[in-house]
């Protein structure tokens, strides 16, 4: 039997800290949520120093195959826990309808890998299960865990998952913004599960307004309407929160396939560490390739010249 990996996690002294933040800092990756300070990753490690709390403590957590090793680092007496899913945060305030569907996107802040869409249908029946493995904004959830989750998830729930690869995104994005990419994607994904449920609830975490939405979809033969737009719909909408889960899933499962098919371990979020790489890869495969697994209208790209 597998044993689960374990997280790491200590409470340095600030001379330790001030020595992390030294090491990690030049290549510290956009961090996953507001709560973090500064996130580092690398293949079987992710290293996340978090804000101080109320009490002036600062945590920082190891997390991966490699997390033992590297806590050793820093602390040799540390002590590992198994990961568990995390207290799922829904809001019970928000009056939701069921059954309901809900769409999410990752990948729109990544130079590699691709724009993974999920629509997913939620019952009140499915509730009791989805409050049980902890899912909600896939940003508060380690990608450990959504590897353990995800395929009991998509064998479970009944769901539309689109992925936009890259050298597709580069040809479309000359004639449409990131936004007109999503709406469409969103709206495909949404209409592929009312084709089987009519009727019911629709929720989306909103990444522009309403009227600009729609107004991205004004050419489309088919347009999902009676959309309920919040931000941060992944902590209000269940079914919102399922499909940020499956969606960050599928593209992590992308990034394992790339990675496999180029020998590399390939980077996650925009920083200076993945223009370093990008750099990299280029020198081994070739700008054309590097076009296949990158979008080109980041800032990264134009640092490469």
């Amino acid at each position: 039997m597998k044993m689960p990996v374990k997280v790491y996690s200590i409470e340095p002294n600030e001379e330790t800290l001030k020595k992390m933040r030294s090491f990690y800092g030049d290549m510290a990756g956009d961090s996953p949520n507001e709560y973090i300070d500064l996130f580092y990753q690398a293949e079987g490690l992710s290293v996340a120093i978090y804000k101080k709390n109320k009490k002036g403590h600062v945590k920082v957590v190891f997390q991966g195959p490699n997390a033992e090793n590297e806590v050793r680092l820093w602390d040799k007496d540390a002590k590992g826990s198994s990961p568990k899913a995390p207290a799922s945060p829904l809001s019970k305030k928000i009056i939701n309808v069921y059954p309901q569907i809900g769409s999410d996107e990752v990948g729109t802040g990544d130079f590699f890998g691709p724009i993974c869409v999920c629509a997913a249908y939620v019952t009140n029946e499915d509730l009791k299960e989805i409050e049980s493995l902890g899912i909600t904004d896939s940003k508060l959830m380690t990608d450990e865990y959504i590897l353990e989750i995800g395929p009991r998830l998509i064998k479970r729930f009944d769901y539309s998952q689109l992925a936009l690869p890259n050298e597709k995104y580069n040809e479309v994005h000359d004639e449409m913004n990131m936004n007109a990419i999503k709406a469409k994607m969103h709206n495909r994904a949404v209409l592929n599960l009312l084709k089987k449920h009519h009727g019911v609830a629709i929720y989306q975490d909103q990444f522009a307004e309403p009227k600009n939405y729609y107004n991205y979809l004004k050419d489309e033969s088919e347009v999902a309407q009676g959309i309920i737009f919040s931000t941060k719909g992944e902590k209000l909408f269940p079914s919102v929160a399922l499909g940020s889960v499956i969606a960050r899933y599928s593209f992590l499962r992308n990034m394992a396939e790339m990675s496999k098919k180029y020998g590399v371990e390939f980077p996650f979020g925009a920083s200076e560490a993945v223009t370093t790489f990008a750099k990299k890869f280029i020198k081994k495969f070739g700008k054309d390739e590097l076009k296949k697994v990158a979008k080109i209208n980041f800032a990264n790209y134009k640092k490469l010249d």
